[in-house]
């Protein structure tokens, strides 16, 4: 099924009074996502083997929010070329984020992703990893037909994304801060590919250098806000709501934001849940400490404290905004804000 703009108002990412507002703009955003939709299903396909083209074209198949190559194309409207042209590197965007689900979901050992198995539950770890880096390769091939400028974002983001998922199996280096680890990760894996999105679109329309270090700026707050939103919505909500296992992170013993705010506090809580996570991480526990963990990080505050740095996030990438030109876009920009920001949690 071909993604469309009332999809993505669907899940949440954008305020339905929004596209009424801005008829204009979204009739450009729906046509775009349709079309951006046809390329990132058709470059799985052209995997010359089939067995392949079926495996990275798993987790393109399943959906999923698509808010990235949205960005991309709203991040197209500040140039000064056609919009329309922006298509490819929505895709791009997509092809990208993609690729690091397949990495992430064995790093995690998840079984689901977006209601469906995930590649490594199918096909084992090294398969889900090289269709990963099928995928990666696939999008520094696209890059390149749009340009020497798109070819060198794609790569040091790429960069970024893989620097953020080893710094995340290693975990914190000798003396290093817990958080300073937690948001160097996530800067890395989430925040530079939200950013991306949004300076590929851009810079494909001929928008002015200013204007996109400005949306860099104000995708790399988002990314980070949406990525604590995620932390929290995998212990507080339901499968059919964050399109997860719930509890997968504590299940297998990841310390995510709530869980490291947990643990920085002294107490027989803090203590009872590390040895949680520890039982968990060795395979002992599993599913089993969810709820009990989930019970601790509410009682202690952990919750309400990563939730108010979800909210310190998303009021530095409205400020990021601030320069911006006014119009459509900008307003569809801090709307964005405030839709991350409630998500059901």
């Amino acid at each position: 099924m071909v993604a469309s703009f009332a999809h993505t108002v669907r899940s949440g990412f954008l305020a339905g009074e929004l596209a009424a507002r801005e008829p204009a703009l979204t009739v450009r955003l729906q046509r775009g996502l349709g079309v951006a939709e046809e390329r990132l299903r058709g470059f799985a396909a052209e995997a010359e083997d089939p067995y392949v083209a079926r495996i990275v074209g798993h987790l393109i198949g399943t959906g999923g929010k698509r808010l990235r190559p949205l960005l991309a194309l709203v991040g197209a409207e500040f140039g000064e070329r056609d919009p329309g042209i922006a298509v490819d590197t929505a895709a791009l965007a997509e092809l990208v984020h993609v690729a690091s689900l397949y990495h992430d979901d064995v790093m995690d050992q998840a079984r689901t992703r977006r209601g469906a198995p995930s590649a490594n539950a199918m096909w084992g770890n090294s398969v889900a990893v090289l269709a990963g880096n099928w995928l990666l390769a696939k999008a520094a091939r696209v890059a390149a037909e749009l340009g020497p400028e798109i070819l060198q974002l794609q790569a040091r983001v790429t960069n970024r994304l893989v620097t953020g998922q080893i710094r995340e199996l290693t975990g914190a280096s000798a003396g290093e801060d817990a958080l300073s680890h937690y948001f160097a990760v996530v800067a890395g894996k989430s925040a530079s590919l939200i950013a991306m999105a949004l300076q590929s679109g851009a810079i494909r329309t001929g928008t002015p250098e200013t204007t996109v270090q400005a949306l860099a700026a104000y995708g790399e707050h988002l990314g980070t806000a949406f990525q604590i939103a995620d932390d929290i919505l995998d212990i507080t909500a339901a499968s059919e709501v964050s399109g997860k296992e719930q509890g997968k992170d504590l299940a297998v013993g990841v310390a995510s934001l709530p869980v490291l705010l947990a643990l920085a506090n002294e107490g027989p809580e803090a203590e009872e849940l590390r040895e949680l996570l520890t039982a968990a991480g060795r395979g002992r526990e599993g599913a089993a400490v969810v709820p009990r963990a989930v019970a601790l990080l509410r009682d202690g505050g952990a919750l309400a404290e990563a939730e108010a740095m979800m909210r310190t996030r998303m009021l530095r990438a409205r400020s990021a905004l601030d320069g911006l030109p006014e119009g459509a876009a900008t307003r569809m920009l801090y709307a964005l804000c405030d839709v991350v920001a409630d998500r059901d949690h």
